[in-house]
């Protein structure tokens, strides 16, 4: 397994992809919110958090991720290596996690420098260091956990076509749906209490509840059975191409 992920991970810095998604994340951050003006801006918001970066970083990794993910088997399928990396001396399982784990230690390392922002916001705050660290380590802990999920989604989309594009819509479609999708049917007012009940079933309801930060089990076994799933389906899929 260490094998597949110390290759993923070379492959995604032996060309402008890591660098690139890195890039694109702390620009698209940065400039919501330090430059642009509107609901993400901290500076205008007059409160001295990081609630405006959780709330966004979920949307820009739901196309960011993808990007990254949908040339993990898509890519193998055009290049006609598929088959010889399946004959490698390694279990299905091992192939999957290594190519997930390559992934997802590359946006691990992109969100890193957004450790930058907590220091600066801590040394806005009146009086300083005025922060919830507590709401900022279960939003962190959230974030990866949302990260892990979506890696999964596209892991699994990946192994769907030999298309990148269709990898990569297909995925921005499922990481969306189970996003925000269910959260959006639980708004509608005829769900009443139910809506609730409905939410619970996205990756939303979780998120924030984490980023309340209160580590609830119910979260992370949530977020853990999801991307449990996902990596599961990539292997009965590679298994069935294999036969």
């Amino acid at each position: 397994m260490k094998a597949i992920l110390f290759k993923e991970f070379r492959s995604f810095f032996g060309s402008p992809i890591g660098y690139l998604v890195i890039a694109i994340f702390l620009l698209l951050t940065g400039l919501f919110l330090w430059v642009f003006d509107g609901d993400y801006n901290i500076l205008n918001s007059g409160f001295a958090d990081m609630t405006p970066f959780f709330t966004i970083a979920p949307w820009i990794l739901l196309f960011l991720i993808p990007a990254v993910t949908m040339r993990s088997f898509s890519d193998e399928k055009k290049q006609g290596t598929m088959e010889l990396l399946l004959t490698k001396p390694l279990s299905l399982w091992e192939i999957v996690n290594g190519k997930f784990l390559g992934a997802f230690l590359l946006l691990i390392i992109a969100i890193i420098p957004t450790l930058v922002y907590v220091k600066v916001i801590y040394d806005l705050g009146l009086p300083e260091g005025n922060i919830d660290f507590g709401s900022t380590l279960g939003s962190y802990f959230g974030l990866l956990f949302l990260m892990a999920t979506y890696t999964s989604i596209g892991i699994y989309t990946s192994t769907l076509s030999d298309n990148q594009i269709v990898a990569f819509i297909v995925s921005v479609f499922l990481c969306f749906v189970l996003y925000f999708g269910f959260q959006g049917i639980a708004n509608y007012k005829q769900f009443g209490s139910f809506g609730d009940t409905i939410a619970s079933f996205g990756m939303d309801y979780h998120y924030k509840s984490m980023s309340r930060g209160v580590i609830d089990t119910r979260d992370i076994l949530y977020f853990v059975s999801i991307t449990t799933l996902f990596l599961s389906m990539t292997v009965f899929k590679l298994k069935a191409y294999k036969l």
